[in-house]
Parts: structure tokens; sequence; C-alpha cells
């Protein structure tokens, strides 16, 4: 099948499943992201959230279900192919060249976008300088953007966590997604930096007309930023609501605080 299922969704996912030999991670997951929507995913350790990105994303092929980007089938394809659809996505732990400086991780983000054929780079022609020149200037806008354009030119693994996870951030969005995937962006965050997170999410939704999927074990994080939460246990949904709904769900908080 290759059509979407519905057209007002940017992302739809459907009846997603994934094996692991004999371990069913995850099981008939089903869900929609629309267009300029910030949608969580949550459930204790184990639920099979991280499982879900992946497939998503592309670096697993799922087992089962299908995945639409834009009206476009990307389940199966590799993550550098799923990107090109507009999907992009942080990890977990930082994952930055730390050996390069600040500026030029975004130098690299852009390299497809760049008018880098040999012939007109060996000839500097204007065409060329033009698109190195435009890479260069949304580097910098973008490093203003996150509030990190000081530190340019330090090599990224030497910035503060914080400031790192700004960085990840900007590399995504400097490809111009058109949904951005935050895998538990709250980690290793002090509580102040967390407000500055949940601010930043909302800014890239109403500046940029970006969409969001995230996976947060932060649940005030979770229940300030998000228009609608899934709720996930054992590769199972639970549920799929509002912040409220799921908040006061008996499934939900049986699966987090357990049965007396």
């Amino acid at each position: 099948m290759s059509e979407a299922l519905h057209s007002n969704a940017l992302l739809q996912v459907k009846d997603l499943t994934m094996r692991f030999g004999g371990l069913l991670a995850v099981d008939q997951v089903s869900f929609e992201v629309g267009s300029t929507e910030i949608f969580a995913i949550i459930g204790p350790n184990g639920a099979g959230k991280t499982t879900v990105f992946n497939c998503v994303g592309g670096f697993y092929k799922p087992s089962g279900g299908q995945v639409f980007m834009a009206g476009k089938n990307i389940a199966g394809l590799p993550s550098h192919k799923v990107a090109r659809h507009g999907l992009v996505r942080t990890f977990q732990n930082v994952r930055l060249f730390k050996q390069l400086t600040v500026l030029e991780n975004l130098l690299v983000a852009q390299h497809t976008q760049v008018e880098n054929g040999l012939l007109k780079g060996l000839l500097k022609l204007p065409s060329y300088r033009r698109s190195e020149q435009d890479a260069l200037d949304r580097a910098l806008s973008w490093l203003d953007f996150m509030g990190i354009r000081q530190y340019a030119n330090r090599e990224a693994g030497n910035l503060a966590y914080g400031h790192q996870r700004r960085l990840e951030i900007a590399r995504c969005m400097i490809t111009q997604p058109r949904l951005l995937m935050l895998d538990e962006p709250a980690a290793g965050l002090n509580p102040q930096e967390k407000v500055e997170l949940q601010n930043l999410i909302q800014l890239l939704r109403r500046d940029f007309k970006v969409a969001v999927l995230l996976i947060e074990h932060d649940m005030g994080l979770v229940m300030n930023v998000s228009e609608r939460i899934l709720v996930m246990e054992h590769g199972k949904p639970i549920i799929t609501g509002t912040p409220d709904v799921v908040r006061n769900d008996e499934r939900v908080i049986k699966a987090y605080l357990g049965e007396e």
C-alpha cells in the first residue's frame, strides 16, 4: 500500500510491529501527528518507546505495519532517505562531531544542500561560493537563535551539556525538517534548562511551523508542552489523548504507579 491513510496528518503510523527474534518489542502501535502538532510518547522503561522511534526514523526496519510521512510510505527506508522526506531526530545520548567546532557541525549538516560539485569547487564558480556563503549565514543564524554564537569556534565536545543539546537540535533544524523527533531531550538538563527547552520547542513550532514528536520521562515537560500523548506499556499502546485525559486515566496511573 503506497497511499496515505488520511490526508490531514503529517505522520501516520499504523499497526507498527517490531520483533527481535522471539521478543515482540512493539505490538500494533498506531498514532498520527498533525502538521504542526507537538505529540509525545511516554511509558515506563522497556515500554517500547525508543523502538518505535527507531522504526519511524529508519534505524530499524519494522516487522510489520505502515509509516507514512506527508503521504509517502517510508517504512523500512534507511535513515538518510527518511531525512529527505523531512523527518529528522536527536538521540538520547547527544551525537555531535565532538572534535569539530560548533560552527563546523552546522556546516557539515548542510552538505546535501550546498552546491558541492567537484568541478564547481575546483573552479570556485560564483554559484559554489554563493552556496558556501549561504550555508555559513544559515549556520550563524541558528547559533544566534540558540543563544550559542559566542561558542562558534569552540570544539563541540567542550560545550556545556545543555549547549550541546541546543547544538544538536540546531543541527536538525538547519536541514529544514517538517517533523523533529526528540529522544529524551530533557535528560541531563537542570531545572532551568528544562524550562528553556520547553520554551524552545514551542518557539520552533511557532516560528518554523515544524511538528514535534518526543519521547520523554520528565512528566512536567511532557504535560506542559504536548497537545496529545500516547502512553505505552510492554510494547502496546494504552491510551492516546490530551494531557488532562492522560494524567487522569486509571490505566496510566496503574502503569506508572502500580496497584495497591
